[in-house]
This record gives C-alpha cells, sequence and structure tokens, in this order.
C-alpha cells in the first residue's frame, strides 16, 4: 500500500511480524516499511515523522552516490542535450566535430569506420563541456548575486558518482560535464548546492535552511536530476 507522509512516498508492506521496520533503498533512495498486520495507520505516520532527517540524510547520500551513466555513440541512438531527446546521426566530414541541428546531434567523423566507441565518447563529452562552460558562465555570477555566496574558483570535470563537489578549506567547486545533458534547472541546483558548501560543511538543518530559502523546490529538482536519461 503507497502512502505519502510529510511529502514523502512511503511503500507499506503488512507483514506477520511484531516490529516496525523503515529501509531508504538504493537506486533512487525510495521508503519501504514493514508493519505489523494489525499496526494503527497513526503508528506508521508518527514513526516516518520522528525519523525525517534520517530519510532525508540518508536520500542524500543515496543521490550523492548515483552513477552518471554514459550511453553508447551509434547512428540513431538517442542523447540527451539540457533534458531534451536528440537522435545522433554519424556523417562523414574533413574533420571530427559534434553540433547540434533542430532535434538532432550530428557528430561529424573523418573516419567513422576508425573511431571507435571511446573516440565518440571524448568527442561527445568535450562538446558538451564547452556547452557547459558557457551555461556555467552565465549561470554562476547570477546565482552567486542572488544568494551572496561566493566559491573561489570552478571547473568543469567528468565524474563518475558526483554530480559536483565543493573544496570546503579553498572553497572551489567542481562541476560534472554531463550536466549538459540534464535539465538547465538541473545545474543551477547543483551550483547552489556546491555553493551553499562554501558556507555550510555538512547537510544538516542549516544547508537545509538555504536550499529552501534560494531553491524552494530544490528536492524535487533533485529528483528529477537523479533519474536515469
Amino acid at each position: 500500500m503507497k502512502k505519502v507522509i510529510d511529502g514523502l512516498p512511503v511503500m507499506v508492506n503488512r507483514k506477520r511480524i511484531k516490529n516496525m521496520y523503515l529501509y531508504v533503498k538504493p537506486p533512487d533512495g525510495h521508503l519501504e516499511i514493514s508493519a505489523p498486520v494489525r499496526m494503527p495507520d497513526a503508528r506508521i505516520t508518527e514513526f516516518v515523522r520522528t525519523r525525517k532527517e534520517w530519510i532525508l540524510k540518508n536520500q542524500e547520500k543515496i543521490a550523492s552516490r548515483n552513477p552518471v551513466r554514459e550511453p553508447g555513440f551509434d547512428e540513431g541512438e538517442i542523447h540527451y542535450l539540457w533534458g531534451k531527446p536528440h537522435k545522433l546521426r554519424i556523417v562523414h566530414g574533413r574533420r571530427n566535430f559534434v553540433k547540434q541541428v533542430g532535434r538532432e546531434i550530428i557528430m561529424v567523423l573523418k573516419d567513422p569506420e576508425r573511431a571507435d566507441t571511446e573516440v565518440r565518447r571524448k568527442m561527445m563529452n568535450e562538446w558538451y563541456r564547452g556547452l557547459l562552460k558557457e551555461r556555467i558562465t552565465e549561470r554562476l555570477p547570477e546565482i552567486e548575486k542572488i544568494t551572496g555566496l561566493r566559491c573561489s574558483s570552478w571547473q568543469v570535470k567528468n565524474m563518475k558518482s558526483r554530480w559536483g563537489t565543493c573544496n570546503t578549506v579553498t572553497d572551489k567547486i567542481w562541476l560534472n560535464l554531463q550536466l549538459a545533458r540534464k535539465d538547465r534547472i538541473c545545474l543551477d541546483y547543483v551550483i547552489l548546492h556546491e555553493l551553499a558548501h562554501t558556507k555550510v560543511r555538512n547537510h544538516g538543518r542549516e544547508f537545509k535552511n538555504l536550499m529552501d530559502l534560494y531553491m524552494p523546490q530544490w528536492r524535487e529538482v533533485r529528483k528529477h536530476l537523479n533519474r536515469a536519461a
């Protein structure tokens, strides 16, 4: 049975057991409860409410470990740019480069037969890197101005398990180049998340208050960011 408790979707499984158990499960941090058959709904609701901080903390951990999965690079595949699906088209040309034309991503190759998956991955990632840097250059100063938070410097990096990270000693932030595949609001969320760490090192109440202040819908954006696409 599915329930929503304080904004948290919960799958409740009634079983012939004596105690109640709560699980935050990967890969998306969804909640499951095993509860005795005759336990009142009010007890379950209260149990979730008293554990809400623990739940959110563990969902945050799971989200931060969520691996970034790169697709293949063959003709006709669907690749994402700023959250929108685009069909990949491979064409022959005088030099290697990638461009967007409408809802297609065109990968131009000097020698398509010799351009293996690794060559194509590198080309795509460098294209993403350029687009992402352009967007960060525009959005980072705007978010810094709104929040008053500042990083010392930033860099784009292809990370496998994090969307962003912050060195809380130097206030330098890194942003995952695969964010170019996600909706633009997801980039704003990660920028704000890492800027918040220049002031608050952990994910406790002060951190969440900052996120709530400048992006009230950040939890929904985080869920959207971590959906496979």
